[in-house]
């Protein structure tokens, strides 16, 4: 099942862009989408975290109280998941959308073909994640981790220590290999780096690159080797760019 969100603050155009989205999902019956419409960021946020956060938001950026780019940031600190789309009648907001890591920028109106061509792209990368798992032998057996569910992994004592997005962590057993090899299968995800000798972060996760630290949701600061920053700014940028497809519609 696909967790759809939109939230415009003008009935018309949750009219328009909601008979679009009823016309995807009518068109895809596989993915099961359930679409929940809002009219503001607020009821949006509510609704999110007694949820537990959608799977997509279809978001307008200007409305009162909460704009879209404001909604979008508030919505990946408190879940970061979910692939958000902007529907905007103004081209300005283009680079301010990349605060809350946008999926996609589309200007209104929508047309239909381009909507439901970021949709399948937002949907394939999220049935990509769902499927990429990493294995972890802990001391009570085999156990397998979704790698979009791990904010960081640190070596710990002697153990890998895996810090998950629901605030839980798990340590492996006794490992006797250098840190990197233990972690091969994460950095061989495009959306994992290595930005030490004991840090490996997702870099979904990354909110800023600072002066020897990675900051992430929550507000967890990882240590980043002296001399990685710029090669850590180069990797957040380019796995933004290529989530979202290197382009504006």
């Amino acid at each position: 099942m696909i967790r759809l969100a939109l939230c415009d603050d003008e009935a018309e155009q949750r009219t328009a862009v909601g008979g679009l989205l009823r016309a995807y999902a009518a068109a895809r019956p596989a993915l099961a989408v359930k679409l929940s419409v809002f009219s503001s960021g607020q009821d949006l946020l509510a609704a999110a975290e007694e949820c537990g956060g959608f799977d997509l938001y279809v978001l307008d950026i200007v409305m009162p109280e909460l704009s879209g780019i404001d909604l979008g940031v508030r919505l990946r600190e408190l879940y970061s998941g979910g692939a958000i789309i902007y529907l905007t009648i103004s081209p300005e907001y283009a680079v301010d959308s990349y605060a809350a890591r946008a999926f996609y920028y589309l200007m209104k109106p929508a047309e239909p073909d381009k909507l439901f061509q970021v949709l399948d792209q937002a949907v394939a990368a999220l049935e990509k994640q769902r499927a990429a798992c990493v294995t972890v032998r802990t001391k009570d057996g085999l156990e397998r981790i979704r790698l979009d569910e791990i904010i960081y992994a640190e070596l710990t004592g002697r153990a890998v220590r895996y810090h998950l997005a629901d605030g839980t962590s798990l340590d492996s057993v006794t490992v006797r290999s250098p840190f990197q090899k233990e972690t091969a299968q994460l950095l061989a995800a495009p959306q994992f780096f290595l930005c030490g000798a004991s840090f490996a972060v997702n870099l979904f996760y990354v909110t800023a690159v600072e002066r020897g630290f990675l900051r992430m949701d929550g507000g967890t600061r990882v240590p980043l080797a002296r001399g990685l920053a710029a090669l850590a700014k180069q990797r957040w940028s380019e796995f933004w760019l290529n989530a979202s497809g290197g382009e504006t519609l």
